[in-house]
């Protein structure tokens, strides 16, 4: 047995089973059609959900599923010290209330589903501890037993000297140390990192084609990056290269920022014999200030937290539908030839994607989602709003709860045609929308039409209480309203009024607000007719009362 074998067995006593083995008998190929894509989304649960993640979860989703292939979550947990209580509940939450739909991996803090489990890292151990000692066997890794001073006057040495940072060449003290050394400090109980020996060449390049951005290229790796940590949990870098592998992750789909490290993790799957997967950089989500653009923050913008949305009450198909229009500049031209199509149907392509980032607009978000639900059914909106109210405003859920026909009634009034209202552009602003709806939500302020005078109001009041009726058809209830105008002095028709506007008091337009005001508390509204048979007969007669 040589010296990486038996330093293998040292460090790696109880491994039972070898890389090989977890290659090809526990994690098979995946069964799937040619050109499949299999990819996953794999965040850290260390703070809130960023809605950057969603937008990259997107992309992960699209590609798998358009392409007849597997999206599948992982939580990232190897740094514990960081990791927020509830972290992985937030992150599972934050992406079901956006629809994201995974077929494998986490579902909770203790529940996955799918065969290429555990899709929590911390889980993985065993696995990292299997790959990480083919590599020492291979001479690829070793232990390093430098204390944190040692690394200090390590990288103090360098910046005197000025050269490249880290722990590499004449600077990597433990590369040179025999098995009889590394015997005697573990037998010490002296605490040690696993390392990668790393076969990069000082002046030599690397390149990689990356989906969006093409060719790169940039230094090789010379730094004997950490591998296992002190507790022997794997650092990012070799638990990631570990499990695309085993997981068969055909594209690796995450932010820009990772660039810098490929160079590592394309060394990683060359030393391990493993093919490494294609690489898409995705751009960060961008916010305009001050006339320049600068990444989402998660302690400036409200907004770059999911639970923003969720709050705000952005249905997830709105959320989804503005996310694809950042995606793919061609959105909304396929949009506007597939007005009624979901935007699952948009055939999306990585190739269309911004290198530059893409500017998050809260306008914009809010007439996208106007428009979606515009499009939507009076029993959606019902359904939408009074599941939001529930865990967001109690009163308004009341409300709605109460009867759930009266509720789709108001919904439905002015819904469809080929100009639906666009009046709701979130679930937050559904209280606004009802509340004249229901006497316990009712607003007490009103407006009325400035050109009217008091004296005149109450009269036009007076006079349409006594023919007011609720169950009229439209042309009788527009009849009696325009039967008031001429005693009143108002025109009962507005082309009359305008030809002539000095011989009037107003025109029979002024006489409809004075009652909508009456009735809603609003100059503007959907429907009247319809707000009114909604209201019925005797609420409608005890507003008018009230406001006489």
């Amino acid at each position: 047995m040589n010296d990486n074998l038996r330093l293998a067995a040292l460090l790696f006593p109880d491994c039972e089973k070898t890389a090989e083995q977890y290659l090809t008998e526990v994690y098979p190929p995946r069964a799937l059609p040619e050109g499949a894509m299999v990819t996953r989304f794999a965040p850290s649960p260390t703070g809130f959900l960023h809605i950057g993640g969603v937008f990259t979860s997107l992309v992960d989703e699209r590609c798998a599923h358009q392409s007849g292939g597997v999206c599948y979550l992982r939580i990232e947990d190897t740094d514990k010290k960081r990791e927020q209580e509830d972290g992985v509940t937030g992150i599972v939450q934050g992406l079901a209330d956006f629809g994201i739909a995974f077929d494998e991996g986490a579902t909770g803090p203790d529940s996955e589903k799918g065969a290429y489990g555990p899709y929590t890292q911390s889980r993985r151990v065993a696995i990292y501890h299997a790959f990480c000692r083919d590599l020492v066997e291979k001479g690829f890794a070793y232990p390093c037993f430098c204390t944190e001073q040692e690394l200090s006057d390590i990288r103090a040495a360098q910046e005197t000297q000025k050269v490249l940072p880290g722990y590499h060449g004449e600077y990597a003290r433990c590369r040179v140390l025999t098995l009889e050394q590394v015997e005697q400090n573990i037998k010490a109980g002296l605490p040690y990192v696993v390392r990668l020996r790393s076969p990069g060449k000082p002046g030599a390049r690397v390149k990689f084609k990356d989906v969006i951005r093409g060719d790169i290229e940039m230094d090789d790796n010379i730094t004997d990056i950490v591998l296992l940590k002190q507790d022997g949990v794997p650092t990012y870098h070799f638990a990631h290269a570990v499990d695309d592998t085993l997981m068969r992750t055909t594209h690796v789909i995450r932010g820009e920022e990772w660039v810098p490290s490929t160079n590592i993790h394309l060394q990683l799957f060359y030393v391990m014999g493993l093919k490494a997967p294609k690489f898409v950089h995705v751009s960060p989500v961008m916010k305009e200030e001050g006339g320049s653009k600068r990444k989402l923050s998660k302690r400036k913008d409200p907004e770059a937290s999911v639970s923003y949305f969720v709050e705000e009450g952005y249905p997830k198909e709105a959320v989804v539908e503005y996310l694809l229009t950042l995606l793919n500049s061609n959105f909304e031209d396929w949009r506007k030839q597939n007005k009624t199509a979901s935007c699952f149907d948009f055939p999306f392509s990585l190739k269309k994607m911004s290198q530059s980032g893409c500017l998050f607009d809260l306008v914009k978000l809010q007439s996208v989602s106007a428009s979606v639900i515009s499009l939507m059914t009076a029993e959606q909106v019902r359904s939408g709003a009074t599941a939001w109210a529930e865990r967001f405003d109690p009163e308004l859920h009341t409300a709605l709860a109460r009867d759930e026909d009266y509720a789709r009634g108001i919904f439905a009034i002015d819904r469809g045609g080929s100009k639906p209202r666009k009046d709701i552009t979130k679930w937050s602003d559904v209280r606004g929308y009802v509340s004249y709806f229901y006497d316990d939500l009712s607003e007490r302020q009103r407006a009325w039409p400035d050109n009217v005078s008091a004296e005149d109001r109450r009269a036009i009041l007076s006079a349409y209480l006594g023919v007011m009726n609720t169950a009229d058809d439209k042309d009788t209830w527009f009849a009696k309203i325009r039967d008031l105008c001429a005693p009143l002095g108002f025109s009962p028709d507005v082309k009359v009024y305008k030809a002539e506007p000095e011989a009037f008091k107003g025109h029979v337009g002024d006489v409809s607000a004075v009652i909508r005001s009456a009735l809603t508390g609003r100059l503007n509204t959907p429907d009247l007719h319809s707000i009114m048979a909604l209201l019925g007969q005797e609420r409608c007669t005890q507003r008018l009362r009230e406001c006489l």
